[in-house]
């Protein structure tokens, strides 16, 4: 098969952890990347429509990370601002989409592999998988429902991602901040399932789906290995050379979410995420093990408390 060439990308909400990882990595193998965020810096900005039109004529492929962080309290400000972020900058992209000459041949939207119920029972793929209920959900259905909804005829992806591990940022330092504080038990009974992916093999998911033009639609991102949670915090103690860890029951989690500044259903709540679109395009994850995952990442990470970004 001959794979289109991507010779330029844009990339909204580049300043964030993924972006930013994003944008080095297509940089660094002769991709020009043009950015879309709220500074001057950027290629093109919300508050300027027609900027954005300009960012996207003769683009090979679009990537939205846009989105206030999660990792918060769930206030009403604050909920309002995460369903906001997403959608309305989402309904923007498909504007400007619908206004462009020469469109990417593929849009990638972030998702959640949070749609999903609470599952201790079966994963859950695109197919078969079950839509749960609750603030997050909803914000990822109306997500979602922004970029299919859109006129654009562009093929239009939504990526949804499970817990995203690596070094310099990211879902993994709250995680590594316990472990040091000596609270890197299990969280509730420690059961409930995590599915997670290491950034580089986001990054390799996105062009991938690039490469393949029969994939479109929702796409979990989800390494073929999933854990408990005990098992990952029991991996996080072992990848940074602790033997012990406090558990953290449920009831003890309010005071805990203050600690890693997240609401305590971010790690109470089941997350069994299955890959099957990207397996069968025949898609591999450089990083199937959550505990090689670990140790690689341990090995970039710096010593002490890391910082956290409140969202």
């Amino acid at each position: 098969m001959t794979h289109p060439e991507l010779r330029t990308a844009v990339v909204a909400g580049a300043s964030g952890y993924l972006g930013q990882h994003l944008v080095r990595t297509l940089a660094s193998r002769g991709t020009d990347v043009r950015t879309i965020g709220r500074s001057a810096a950027s290629d093109a900005t919300w508050s300027d429509p027609a900027s954005l039109v300009a960012a996207l004529e003769g683009a090979d492929l679009l990537v939205n990370f846009a989105g206030r962080s999660v990792s918060c309290r769930y206030t009403k400000r604050n909920a309002d601002a995460i369903f906001a972020s997403r959608t309305e900058t989402t309904a923007a992209l498909g504007r400007a989409l619908a206004a462009t000459a020469r469109p990417p041949r593929l849009w990638v939207n972030s998702s959640t592999g949070t749609i999903y119920r609470d599952s201790r029972d079966r994963p859950m793929d695109e197919a078969s998988g079950e839509l749960g209920t609750g603030f997050s959900v909803a914000v990822a259905r109306a997500w979602e429902h922004e970029l299919f909804s859109s006129t654009t005829t562009v093929r239009k992806v939504a990526l949804r991602m499970s817990i995203v591990l690596g070094a310099g940022g990211g879902a993994l330092n709250p995680f590594i901040n316990l472990a040091r504080m000596g609270f890197g038990g299990r969280m509730g009974d420690g059961e409930q399932k995590l599915s997670w992916v290491h950034v580089d093999d986001v990054v390799a998911a996105i062009t991938h789906l690039f490469e393949h033009p029969e994939v479109s639609g929702p796409v979990n991102v989800a390494a073929p290995e999933v854990v408990t949670n005990a098992e990952m915090m029991h991996h996080v103690r072992e990848a940074l050379g602790r033997n012990r860890g406090v558990p953290l029951p449920a009831w003890a989690l309010e005071a805990g979410a203050r600690i890693i500044r997240t609401e305590p259903e971010l790690v109470l709540k089941s997350r069994w995420v299955d890959s099957r679109a990207l397996r069968e395009s025949d898609f591999h994850f450089a990083h199937p093990s959550l505990a090689a995952a670990l140790d690689e990442i341990a090995g970039h990470t710096p010593r002490g408390l890391l910082p956290v970004a409140l969202g």
